[in-house]
């Protein structure tokens, strides 16, 4: 989340102690109350709108609708199912290549309609 190192921190911890000086612990505590406050609020928003979408959507994860998220969940996860190759060719289930009659085998060239182009 945060890249600091180790000398980016101590310059924050000197700027810190430059700024608020003897107040520091008091202001350390208050933001420390702000976090949690804000923690909290965003829980309880979060309660809020999966009890209002109802039963359903229990399973609902607000990170979900995250750009990088969705799009692993919803469009990456069907590449984990691709055939798997052996020895240069695709190894198929016969169950499967017989109830899909009509579909090609591997390396079987499509139909080509030379009126069509």
């Amino acid at each position: 989340m945060f890249d600091v190192g180790l000398g980016e921190m101590v310059v924050l911890v000197v700027l810190a102690l430059l700024i608020f000086g003897d107040k520091l612990p008091t202001v350390a505590g208050q933001a420390g109350r702000a976090l949690r406050q804000l923690r909290q609020m965003a829980d309880s928003a979060k309660a809020d709108l999966q009890d209002g979408l109802g039963p359903e959507f229990k399973d609902f994860d607000i990170a979900d609708l995250h750009p990088k998220t969705f799009v692993r969940k919803h469009l990456l996860d069907d590449l984990d199912s691709e055939p798997e190759y052996r020895n240069g060719s695709v190894a198929r289930d016969t169950s499967y290549a017989a109830s899909t009659a009509g579909q090609l085998e591997y390396g079987e060239r499509p139909p080509f309609d030379t009126e069509a182009t």
